[in-house]
């Protein structure tokens, strides 16, 4: 039987820090293997090492350090955890890449310097959850809260059906409610700046809320244990996730989107998350 695995990327910082202590945690949830990952970075004018210089074995040495020390933290929150190490050379966010082919989930801290030459959103970490091929995880805000409720962005996509199934599954191995999040943006509210509360009809609003209800029917039966909130808002799908996740323990948004959470990946709703979120923000990928 596989194994399932989690990729978590440090280089020493907080932010990576608190990456391992998310990873792990969820690491034992899904009985998986944990492997710490960091990148020697060749791009000089950024990293930390000094590759021309002849002492590269120097160099390596301190990386397996600031990797050990991560697995050492990863063990401390959850004793007995499967860990891996893993040095890698090279590009930072195509190396975190190419090891993300055979991984189950990636989790990155929201910025990093060293290794990681400023991964900060619209570096490594921005390249990273537009282009792996496996859901993304990038531990920002209050990273080690482990109450609240998870969140979803839910609209009538096939992504975001299944980042649906995705968060019922966090939501249930957590023991946490989960809030589903529709936003509701007539057409009008996008390109004539009309509220959508003065497009709307108390009829429309009434029969969105029930079609919403109808779509999460079969999912209560599914999840019975999962306790749901399911919230209409006519703000933009990035501005009440963002509002929401001040209480959650995580948000999840699918991959990509139409309707009301059009372009959800990155120049949108994911990447204002990515960049404003106080929690944790899961990037669900659907398998091809």
């Amino acid at each position: 039987m596989r194994t399932a695995t989690i990729v978590v990327a440090t280089d020493g910082t907080s932010s990576s820090l608190a990456a391992i202590r998310w990873a792990a945690r969820e690491a034992a949830r899904r009985a998986a293997t944990l492997r710490v990952t960091h990148v020697i970075d060749w791009q000089h004018g950024e990293a930390r090492y000094d590759l021309d210089g002849g002492d590269f074995a120097a160099s390596r040495r301190i990386a397996e350090g600031v990797a050990r020390t991560g697995a050492a933290l990863a063990r401390e929150v959850v004793p007995d955890l499967p860990v891996k190490i893993d040095i890698l050379v090279g590009n930072p966010a195509a190396r975190l890449l190419s090891q993300a082919g055979d991984a189950d989930l990636l989790v990155l801290g929201s910025r990093g310097r060293g290794g990681f030459a400023s991964l900060v959103l619209g570096s490594v970490s921005q390249r990273v959850a537009m282009h792996a091929g496996v859901p993304v995880v990038v531990v920002r805000g209050r990273g080690d809260v482990t109450d609240g409720p998870v969140a979803v962005g839910f609209d009538d996509s096939a992504q975001s059906e299944h980042a649906l199934r995705t968060a019922f599954e966090l939501a249930a191995a957590r023991g946490a409610p989960l809030a589903v999040i529709r936003t509701c943006l007539p057409v009008l509210t996008l390109f004539m700046g009309i509220a959508a509360a003065n497009v709307l009809t108390p009829e429309e609003d009434a029969a969105e809320r029930l079609r919403l209800e109808e779509q999460l029917a079969p999912w209560r039966e599914l999840f019975p244990s999962v306790q749901v909130e399911a919230l209409l808002s006519y703000d933009s799908a990035a501005a009440v996730l963002s509002g929401v996740s001040h209480g959650a323990q995580l948000v999840v948004v699918g991959s990509r989107g139409h309707g009301t959470l059009a372009g959800t990946l990155l120049g949108s709703t994911g990447l204002q998350l990515l960049r404003h979120a106080d929690s944790p923000v899961y990037l669900d990928r659907q398998a091809a």
